[in-house]
């Protein structure tokens, strides 16, 4: 296996080569390889927490600032955007300028938008500084993979990324519950303010921690043509993601979007083909096993991320739960990757990956399946065994993927090869949640007119079946004002199992997506660049 030589920059003007099998092992805490699994946990913290604790504050920003519901969706679409989009360019920027330096710079730029958010007085401003929230959030994640890549020996990678990725699910999973205490007890505000402590801790662990680690033949130039044209194709398949619930899947907007990026991926792709240093070398793809977690990543997100979009609607809006209650709920979930990622890690280690993740995605497929049969008085013993056991599944697959995609890549490109990832899981939780989202609603429009008959409520107009349609899609009862009890009482049963049949139909799409993910799980193998920038300190 052939060794990629690095160069540690310990300072300004501070450069040795170091070879991956040098034995001499890191001098004090700078470059200590757990001590810098530390510094970067931190900092994805505090990105990972962002993605699910600001939905339990949007209703308090709408109050507060007399915010349309449009407006409060661009909170969170203005946030994806930016981060989708921006992944693989930052990744690059970290390959060519260095992952510490790009790794602080996003600490000190997510920190300082999220006190712009908390001091921000109308909707626009929040708007603004979201987008500048996932711009630089794109710029820590990549960062992270690329530090720990070049910092651990080869033998204990799986273990990093298994820590790593223990961080990302249960800061995922945590934020609902911090933040319904926040919003609670304190302020909207508060959510975003929580990120300057935690971002001044990250800043200064990393100053004294990290090292840079940059590969001898790290790209010096940049692909500004394949960077505008990889931009603008994101955007516009995330943008057509995202406005396809309220256009319709065959609206001509959403087709004209959809199109137009598969134009942009066309010409980005035949441009790499001609510049002399591209934005993603193409020949990078001729890796199966890269590929494939590429693919695994995606397939991966639109399962859980889709499934899991519903049953958030399931806890709170059929059982009634707070937003507390509902994320609670959810701690088997987290508690188990908690547990299974640095198993994973090191079971991914001695195994090699590819029967870890094919036997994480039949977890992930038969939870799906055992959570197409809840009902609406689903006990919390059933729901936890089908949540734990995802839980159980997703662990190692976060590893194991990431792991497929960083270490089959050689080291000058594992910035590249970290926002290729993170991007895939953008992607595929944005695809999962509007493909399932459709499952959903056509389900719901077929079966609410004939559930609304059969149960003798009185007819709907064609508008107000429209409209209760839209509500019973997120399980609430469209219950006008002012109907008598009992009536109020049948139409939130005949909404309840409507929703039920639809989140149904969803999660057995989604278990049919883990199954086909078992397959593409059985294409994995061990990185074969793993030891690249493996060595440059010892544990």
């Amino acid at each position: 296996m052939t060794s990629q030589t690095t160069i540690e920059t310990t300072g300004p003007g501070d450069k040795a080569p170091v070879s991956p099998s040098d034995p001499t092992p890191a001098k004090g805490l700078r470059g200590h390889p757990w001590l810098t699994l530390i510094s970067v946990a931190v900092g994805v913290m505090m990105v990972a927490l962002d993605g699910t604790i600001v939905a339990i504050a949007n209703p308090a920003i709408q109050k507060d600032l007399g915010a349309s519901f449009a407006d409060v969706q661009w909170i969170t679409n203005g946030y994806f955007l930016a981060l989708a989009v921006t992944l693989i360019t930052a990744g690059k920027l970290g390959d060519r300028f260095g992952h510490r330096q790009t790794f602080l710079i996003g600490i000190v730029g997510f920190a300082a938008s999220s006190a712009a958010i908390g001091l921000s007085s109308s909707i626009a401003l929040v708007v603004v500084f979201r987008v500048f929230q996932g711009l630089f959030g794109a710029l820590l994640m990549p960062a992270a993979l690329g530090l720990l890549r070049a910092t651990f020996p080869a033998e204990k990678l799986n273990m990093a990324i298994g820590i790593w990725g223990m961080v990302i699910g249960a800061s995922t999973a945590g934020g609902p519950i911090l933040g319904g205490l926040l919003v609670e007890h304190v302020s909207w505000q508060s959510v975003f303010f929580i990120n300057v402590p935690v971002g001044i801790l990250a800043l200064v662990i990393g100053l004294v921690i990290l090292v840079d680690h940059r590969a001898e033949n790290a790209p010096r130039s940049f692909d500004v043509l394949g960077i505008a044209l990889l931009s603008g194709a994101m955007f516009c398949l995330v943008w057509a993601l995202i406005k396809a619930p309220a256009w319709g899947w065959g609206d001509g907007k959403t087709w004209l979007f959809l199109v137009v990026s598969v134009a942009g991926f066309g010409f980005f792709a035949l441009w790499e083909t001609k510049v002399k240093e591209p934005l993603i070398p193409l020949n990078l793809f001729r890796s199966v096993p890269l590929s494939a977690g590429v693919v695994l990543m995606v397939l991966m997100a639109i399962a859980f991320m889709g499934g899991l979009f519903f049953v958030t609607f399931y806890l709170q809006n059929v059982h009634g739960m707070s937003p507390i209650d509902a994320g609670l709920h959810l701690l088997p979930l987290t508690g188990m990757m908690i547990v299974g990622s640095p198993l994973a890690g090191a079971m991914i280690s001695k195994t090699g990956p590819r029967i870890p993740l094919a036997g994480g995605m039949a977890c992930v497929a038969i939870a799906m399946f055992g959570m197409s049969t809840l009902e609406t008085d689903t006990g919390s013993g059933v729901m936890s065994l089908w949540f734990a056991m995802l839980g159980l599944g997703l662990a190692p697959v976060m590893v194991g993927a990431t792991e497929v995609i960083v270490g089959n890549a050689p080291m000058e490109l594992s910035g590249v090869a970290g926002g290729l990832q993170q991007a895939a899981m953008q992607i595929g939780g944005s695809l999962g949640t509007a493909v399932l989202g459709a499952v959903m609603a056509s389900k719901v429009d077929n079966d609410l007119a004939g559930n609304w008959t059969a149960a003798g409520l009185p007819e709907l107009t064609a508008e107000q079946q429209a409209q209760a349609s839209e509500a019973v899609q997120v399980g609430v009862p469209p219950v006008a004002p002012g109907t008598p009890e009992t009536v109020a009482a049948q139409i939130t049963k005949v909404a309840h199992d409507t929703f039920i049949s639809g989140m149904s139909l969803a999660c057995l799409v989604a278990a049919g997506v883990g199954v086909v993910a078992v397959l593409v799980a059985l294409l994995t193998k061990r990185g074969e660049n793993a030891e690249a920038g493996a060595g440059a300190a010892h544990i």
